[in-house]
């Protein structure tokens, strides 16, 4: 409160005080004296300060060094020079392999062309042209759908589905640090963990099966279906023999699921543990579990008939 109780006063309804204390009708100050003028400064006055036809060159902004930026008699007031862009910041860009022209993209699932309904009609039809030569050349060429792949997460890069399959391609193709990277990419997008075999199996790849078994013993396995619930134990027990551990290998995958005949994943469960029972010695065990795989085996898909003849 200010002294002797007075109120604060209010401002004048212009919000600028006139020379006598009160606003002028117009809401302009009003001078001392109503007949008096400012005193007009001569001709030669005037030419002395009249800026020139760029601008005053002590206003804000300007500069008197030309090199600096623009020219102090610019209009347009004072640009910094131009800086270089950081090259690590810019998109390289990559190799595109060759689409054939009988590729449309409509082969893909309808699943998955629904997830690139988010991108342009355009780049939507290249990532599935791309994505559909992943399929077309995984089994014959790796190297080559890898390649596809790696073209389409460059066009699709924050599509969890896009990622993935750039993943599983390095994968085939013996690249496991990309594949990781995008394994990982596509699990952070989307919260998926149906990959986390795969990506524990790249570990291994790299030389670490520790971090391959710390992965296997994570809450995420809990989230795992039947199939890559398997394949995580198939991807540990290869973890135990890459540190020596064959016995440790063998007792990873005894489980009930060795008695499961009928499934797709039966014949992969039977092979490692046979395959494991011989890394350890247990060869009579082996030639007997690799029969077993031969009953599975129809379209031998695996040695697993020779193996039990020796």
């Amino acid at each position: 409160m200010t002294e002797n109780n007075e109120r604060p006063r209010r401002p004048s309804s212009s919000g600028r005080p006139s020379s006598s204390g009160r606003p002028s009708s117009s809401g302009r100050p009003s001078s001392s004296r109503p007949g008096d003028r400012a005193a007009r400064p001569s001709s030669d006055r005037r030419e002395e300060t009249r800026p020139g036809r760029g601008g005053r060159d002590d206003r804000a902004g300007a500069t008197r060094n030309v090199s600096d930026g623009r020219s102090v008699s610019d209009p347009r007031g004072f640009r910094p020079t131009p800086v270089d862009r950081d090259p690590s910041r810019v998109r390289p860009r990559i190799f595109e392999p060759d689409i054939p022209e009988h590729v449309t993209g409509e082969e893909l699932e309808k699943s998955v062309r629904a997830e690139l309904l988010s991108l342009s009609a355009e780049n939507a039809k290249v990532v599935a042209r791309h994505m559909v030569c992943v399929n077309l050349y995984m089994d014959i060429d790796p190297e080559l759908a890898h390649k596809h792949a790696t073209a389409a997460a460059y066009h699709a890069g924050r599509l969890a589905v896009v990622r993935e399959t750039a993943g599983y391609a390095a994968y085939r193709a013996g690249h496991f640090e990309i594949a990781l990277r995008e394994l990982r990419a596509a699990n952070r997008i989307s919260g998926d963990v149906t990959s986390w075999p795969v990506m524990a199996d790249c570990e291994r790849g790299l030389g670490n099966p520790l971090k391959a078994l710390k992965m296997a013993g994570g809450p995420e396995v809990s989230r795992l279906a039947k199939p890559e619930e398997i394949e995580m134990r198939i991807v540990a027990a290869g973890a135990r023999r890459d540190l020596g551990e064959l016995d440790a290998a063998v007792v990873t995958l005894q489980c009930r699921e060795l008695q499961n005949d009928r499934e797709p994943w039966s014949l992969r469960i039977r092979y490692a543990y046979a395959d494991a029972l011989h890394a350890s010695g247990r060869l009579d065990e082996a030639r007997e579990w690799f029969a077993k795989c031969a009953l599975l085996d129809e379209d031998e898909e695996t040695d697993a008939a020779e193996r039990a003849n020796k």
